[in-house]
């Protein structure tokens, strides 16, 4: 493959970060599927329609990036970092994102990201209340008095 992950990794952020459409659709694959943290998912023209529809970043960045080579594919875990408002409300800063990249005449492109929310991060729901305590192996579980 002539084009390097990383360098697919910054294009697309570049793009990404200014929302040029034209660039974004030359790097993702023509069935490409977003899923979004909330499970809705966005084929590809609804991918570059987010701006249309609001969305705009003032910064997009990866870190804790991991990229896992199979062949012509590559699964890309990361941890994506942005700042930036959809309809004017500000979005999360921070998502867990896995990227299914695939080389196709001799570069990459994006086939498909699925985003999820880091629990406790600027804009992410909140973390769950945990369960109460389990005893003895078995939970407690408070005695009715209406019997």
């Amino acid at each position: 493959m002539a084009q390097t992950i990383d360098a697919f990794l910054t294009q697309w952020c570049a793009a990404e970060r200014s929302g040029d459409p034209a660039a974004l659709d030359a790097l993702l694959t023509d069935d490409f599927l977003g899923v979004g943290p909330l499970g809705f998912t966005l084929p590809k023209a609804a991918w570059l329609a987010r701006r249309d529809q609001g969305l705009a970043y003032q910064d997009f960045a990866l870190e804790e990036t991991t990229v896992r080579r199979h062949g012509e594919v590559a699964l890309v875990t990361t941890r994506q970092r942005v700042r930036g408002t959809h309809q004017g409300n500000p979005i999360p800063e921070a998502m867990r994102a896995t990227l299914s990249v695939a080389g196709e005449g001799g570069r990459w492109r994006l086939a498909g990201i699925h985003l999820s929310f880091i629990g406790g991060t600027a804009g992410a729901p909140p973390v769950p209340v945990s369960a109460p305590p389990v005893t003895g192996g078995a939970r407690q579980v408070p005695e009715r008095r209406d019997r």
